[in-house]
């Protein structure tokens, strides 16, 4: 039963279906989503302003390193500059320069994770 939460500016995207995966950090436990689980999509966990976004099937998971700007590895394949904006843009970025300042601030570099679609 794995419960996704999401920040509030990525929220709108969620709810109206436009974005469809998420990058995350694989959990500490070990007990990351797989194929085929209900994904619980919520905005605003552990707050008085707790609101559930929908509930989705996981399709795939798939491993993704970024090793710093412009340097983005999906399972095996690095990702070209094209590649990097598109992911960065439909996981709800305006820009890719705006996805990698994200992922530096919030985690670090290097970022090891998964990208779950649903």
């Amino acid at each position: 039963m794995p419960a996704l939460n999401f920040k509030k500016r990525f929220a709108s995207n969620v709810e109206s279906g436009e974005k469809r995966y998420t990058i995350r950090a694989r959990r500490k436990d070990g007990r990351d989503p797989r194929s085929g689980q209900t994904l619980y999509l919520y905005t605003g966990m552990r707050t008085q302003y707790c609101r559930k976004l929908g509930e989705e099937k996981c399709k795939t998971t798939e491993a993704i390193t970024i090793e710093g700007w412009h340097n983005v590895i999906v399972g095996i394949k690095p990702l070209s500059l094209v590649e990097e904006k598109e992911l960065a843009i439909s996981d709800g970025f305006e820009t890719s320069g705006d996805f990698f300042k994200f992922f530096e601030k919030t985690h670090g570099f290097p970022f090891y994770g998964l990208i779950i679609r649903w």
